[in-house]
C-alpha cells in the first residue's frame, strides 16, 4: 500500500519549489502611484512616475502582477534588444504568466497525489516508475503548453489594453515582438494537443481540446468571450476549475490501470475549485477597470465597481469555505475532519483578514487583495491531499 507520508512530503516540497516561479520583485527601485479620487466612488485613475512630488512607495506591486517600475521595464526591453538567450528566456518566462503556471503545477501534483492515495492497491515499491514518471512528465508539459497557449494568445489580442493595465507584460512593453509571441503561441498550441493525442486516452484529448478551444475564443475575435463577464467567468471556471482537476485525476487512474470512479473527494474539489475559479475570473479584472473602460471591455468590475465586486467575491469564497466545512461535518466517513473542517476554517479566517485590509481606492491594495486570492487557491491544493 502506498505511503501517504511520502506522498505528502513530496507534495509539500513541490509547493515550496513552486515559489521559484514567482516573478522577480525589485528591492531597490521605487515607483509611485498618483491616485485620483473622482466624484464617482468606483472610479480609480493611476499613473506611475519617479517624481518625488507624489507619495513614493518602496514596496513593489504584487509579484503576481509583475513589476510596474518604468525603469525596470525599460531595462528589460533594452536587454531583449540585445538578442541574448538569457533575455529571450526571461521574456518567455513572463509571457507564460508564472502565477497561472503555479496553479497548473500544483493542481497536477495534488491531483496525482490524491489519485494515488485513493488507490489502496497502488504500492510505491512495486509501481512501474520507468513508465509512470515519463508519462507524468509529458502530461505536465502538455498542461503547461496549454496554459502558455491560452495566456499567450490573450496577450497578443490584448496588447493595447495591457499597455495601460499591465505594461510589464513582454508583448505590451515591447520586450517580445508580436512575431515571436505568435511563434510561441502556435508552438505551444500545437505541441500540447499532439502530446495528449499520442500518449493519453481519447477522453482526455477531448477534454484538453475543449479547454484549448474555450481558452482561445476567450481572447480571439469575433467571439472574444472575455467581452461578456458571464461568458468570461464560465470559461475560466470550466477550464481551471473542472477540466483541469478532473482531467489530472482521470489521467492518473488510467496510468495505474484503475477505472475512474467519482469519489466524494474528487467531486468536492471539482465543485469547490470551479466556484473558486469563477471568483478569480471576476476579481482578475479589479485592477484593470480603467483600461477595460477605455477599450470597451465589459466586466463586472466596470459595471458594478471595485468595492462591490470585492465584497461579492469575498462573500462567495466565504460561502464556498462554509460549504466545505459543512461537508466535512456531515460526511465524516468520507473526509478527514481536521483538515476538512479546521483547514477550511483557517483559510476562511485568512480571507476575512485580507479583505479587511483592502482599500478599494488603492491600486496597490487591490492587487495585493487579488494576489492573496491566488494564495488561497494554491493552499486549497495542499488541503486536497489531506482531506
Amino acid at each position: 500500500m502506498i505511503s501517504k507520508s511520502k506522498l505528502l512530503l513530496v507534495f509539500t516540497a513541490s509547493i515550496l519549489s513552486c515559489n521559484a516561479f514567482q516573478q522577480r520583485i525589485p528591492s531597490a527601485n521605487h515607483f509611485t502611484i498618483h491616485k485620483v479620487h473622482h466624484h464617482h466612488p468606483n472610479k480609480i485613475s493611476s499613473s506611475y512616475s519617479r517624481s518625488s512630488s507624489w507619495t513614493t512607495l518602496t514596496t513593489p506591486l504584487s509579484a503576481v502582477e509583475g513589476d510596474f517600475d518604468p525603469e525596470s521595464i525599460s531595462r528589460s526591453v533594452e536587454e531583449a534588444q540585445t538578442g541574448s538567450l538569457k533575455s529571450r528566456l526571461k521574456s518567455i518566462y513572463k509571457f507564460t504568466r508564472p502565477h497561472t503556471i503555479r496553479g497548473t503545477i500544483l493542481a497536477s501534483i495534488a491531483g496525482t497525489t490524491r489519485a494515488l492515495i485513493d488507490t489502496p492497491t497502488f504500492s510505491v515499491q512495486t509501481a512501474n516508475w520507468s513508465v509512470m514518471l515519463p508519462k507524468a512528465f509529458i502530461g505536465m508539459i502538455a498542461l503547461l503548453m496549454g496554459n502558455a497557449f491560452i495566456v499567450g494568445i490573450n496577450q497578443i489580442y490584448d496588447v493595447q489594453i495591457d499597455k495601460m493595465n499591465k505594461p510589464f507584460l513582454p508583448v505590451a512593453s515591447g520586450e517580445m515582438s508580436k512575431k515571436f509571441a505568435w511563434i510561441c503561441v502556435l508552438l505551444s498550441g500545437t505541441v500540447g494537443p499532439m502530446i495528449v493525442y499520442n500518449f493519453f486516452p481519447p477522453l482526455l484529448f477531448k477534454l484538453y481540446m475543449t479547454g484549448w478551444l474555450l481558452g482561445g475564443i476567450y481572447s480571439v475575435p469575433p467571439l472574444r468571450t472575455k467581452r461578456n463577464p458571464i461568458l468570461a467567468g464560465l470559461t475560466i471556471a470550466t477550464v481551471r476549475g473542472f477540466l483541469l482537476n478532473f482531467g489530472v485525476y482521470y489521467a492518473v487512474k488510467d496510468a495505474i490501470g484503475q477505472i475512474f470512479e467519482w469519489s466524494p473527494k474528487v467531486t468536492f474539489i471539482a465543485r469547490f475549485m470551479t466556484i473558486f475559479a469563477s471568483v478569480i475570473a471576476i476579481t482578475k479584472d479589479l485592477p484593470d477597470v480603467e483600461g477595460d473602460k477605455e477599450y470597451n471591455i465589459e466586466t463586472f468590475a466596470t459595471k458594478v465597481g471595485v468595492d462591490k465586486i470585492a465584497k461579492g467575491a469575498t462573500f462567495c469564497l466565504l460561502m464556498n469555505y462554509l460549504g466545505a466545512i459543512y461537508t466535512g461535518v456531515m460526511k465524516k466517513a468520507s473526509f478527514n475532519t481536521v483538515p476538512m473542517v479546521g483547514g477550511h476554517l483557517a483559510l476562511a479566517s485568512m480571507l476575512i483578514y485580507r479583505f479587511r485590509q483592502l482599500d478599494a481606492f488603492s491600486i496597490k491594495s487591490i492587487k495585493k487583495y487579488y494576489k492573496h486570492i491566488w494564495d488561497l487557491f494554491y493552499l486549497e491544493y495542499a488541503l486536497y491531499t489531506l482531506i
